[in-house]
């Protein structure tokens, strides 16, 4: 994992290199690096990077108009940075942002994809983070550490609405670990193969929303 001068470092070139330059295009390759539904990622493309920092390990690029893009390395994450439109590194790229003069490329060199990235409007969205979770310690400890938080839209909320378009939250399990989605807002209404039941289901398993309902209702 990168450690925090690591991270520091990032955030020192990411601002050398960025600051001023106009973020012309996000191909995102993992669905699932994106933890946030509103307000989309394709937002951030045209406006241009006012400045870059961090919270805590989190590395924070900031666009025009109050959008950060928040990026959590976890253990394997890494940045890169390549010539402007380069291809995606096989299957540990994640996500790559291009601008004029070269491609931030966003990689995650693990079997299991655990680095995330938040969308976030507005400066005071962007402090709530840090001063909610000051707010829920008080001054005790911070015991209560946990990957899931209420506020999030769909992490953490497998069956809930998703809070944009009401359609049941699903999910994909693999090993120990369980990835949630939206199907209307994040893969444009198609299921996603369920590592666990679409083995056994095989061609029975659903490819839509409306058939995983209509699943539902005949069991």
């Amino acid at each position: 994992m990168p450690e925090l001068p690591d991270v520091c470092v990032y955030v020192e070139r990411l601002e050398a290199l960025l600051v001023g330059e106009p973020l012309e295009a996000v191909r995102l390759k993992s669905l699932f690096l994106v933890r946030t539904v509103e307000p989309p990622l394709m937002d951030a493309v045209g406006r241009r990077v006012v400045g870059a920092g961090r919270i805590g390990k989190r590395i924070v690029l900031s666009l025009a108009d109050e959008l950060h893009l928040v990026v959590h390395l976890m253990i394997a994450g890494r940045l890169r940075w390549r010539r402007r439109g380069a291809g995606h590194p096989g299957k540990a790229g994640l996500c790559a942002f291009d601008f004029p003069q070269g491609t931030l490329m966003l990689t995650e060199a693990a079997s299991r994809k655990r680095a995330s990235l938040h969308v976030v409007s507005g400066d005071s969205a962007l402090a709530e983070f840090t001063e909610r979770l000051r707010a829920e310690v008080g001054s005790g400890f911070p015991d209560k550490v946990t990957a899931f938080r209420p506020d999030m839209a769909v992490h953490g909320k497998y069956g809930e609405p998703c809070p944009q378009c009401d359609a049941p939250v699903q999910r994909i399990l693999y090993a120990e670990n369980e990835s949630n989605y939206c199907v209307r807002c994040q893969t444009g209404g198609r299921v996603l193969a369920d590592r666990v039941l679409s083995r056994l289901m095989k061609d029975d398993w659903p490819s839509t929303l409306e058939e995983l309902e209509d699943l539902g209702r005949s069991t």
